[in-house]
């Protein structure tokens, strides 16, 4: 028994000498061992858990209640805004009323267009009706023809051995002013073209169109407007013109004639003196 404790003894004594020498290795074999070591797995009723558990369960519930009930809130708003705008702003009963009426006027510009390619031509002899579908044309690039076919039909301007000076002015003046109006004629013609053609684009847009882009299409109808206006004035502003003229020839007429009794008068003086 004593020799059994006495070799144990120096054992341990030997072990505990080589654990010395080899510090580094022993306590390295330790870690290991201490990591390599079962460790107890904790349950679901860990309070950790608990504790996060209650903290998820707090934070959903505020969700819920304080921004879950300030977002239902703007909801509602959002859609009472939306009722009200769905029967009082575009309420959808006009709004098909509306695109009924403009497939109506669509219909109405259809007849019109029709109506104005009417034929008129009327002129039956050669020069005339060259003349005539040259003013008829509604095409700009024809305008530099109206000259010739103007000269063509009612002829130029007399030569100073055919006609004094005063009549040859005012024949200049009355072919010019006449064929300003033929020119300023067939440029309206084909801007009536293209107006249609604009607002038939403009009432196609408005059938397809939403609600809201309507005052876009107001606005464009409201320039294609202004520029009919324009169009129109121009026109009236050859009228007038020509109106001028006309009476330009008559006072000249009777100032022609006021010479020519003057002159007859004086003539008639000379005869009256020589005999």
């Amino acid at each position: 028994m004593k020799k059994a404790l006495a070799h144990t003894l120096d054992g341990l004594k030997r072990s505990a000498r080589w654990t010395w020498a080899h510090k580094f290795r022993a306590a390295v074999l330790v870690l290991v061992l201490t990591l390599m070591a079962p460790r107890p797995i904790k349950s679901q009723f860990d309070p950790c858990c608990a504790i996060l558990t209650a903290g998820l369960s707090t934070v959903t519930s505020t969700l819920s209640s304080v921004i879950g009930g300030g977002l239902n809130n703007i909801l509602s708003v959002e859609q009472t805004i939306q009722s009200f705008e769905q029967a009082t702003v575009w309420p959808q009963a006009l709004i098909t009323q509306a695109q009924g009426l403009v497939g109506q006027v669509q219909g109405f510009y259809t007849q019109i267009e029709a109506v104005i390619k009417i034929p008129v031509n009327s002129a039956t002899l050669p020069s005339t009706q060259q003349f005539e579908r040259n003013l008829l044309s509604g095409d700009s690039g024809q305008i530099p023809q109206t000259g010739a076919n103007y000269t063509a039909v009612y002829g130029g301007v007399p030569d100073a051995a055919s006609a004094p000076a005063p009549v040859r002015n005012m024949v200049d003046m009355t072919d010019a002013v006449a064929q300003d109006a033929m020119k300023r004629a067939i440029e309206i013609d084909q801007l009536a073209t293209l107006e249609l053609q604009a607002a038939d684009q403009i009432n196609q847009s408005i059938q397809a169109a939403a609600p809201g882009s309507a005052p876009i299409i107001e606005a464009q109808a409201d320039a294609w407007l202004v520029r009919a206006n324009a169009y129109t004035q121009a026109a009236t502003a050859d009228l007038m013109r020509v109106r001028a003229v006309d009476l330009a020839n008559a006072g000249a007429g009777v100032k022609l004639g006021a010479t020519n009794t003057t002159n007859l008068g004086q003539q008639l003086n000379n005869l009256l003196q020589r005999q």
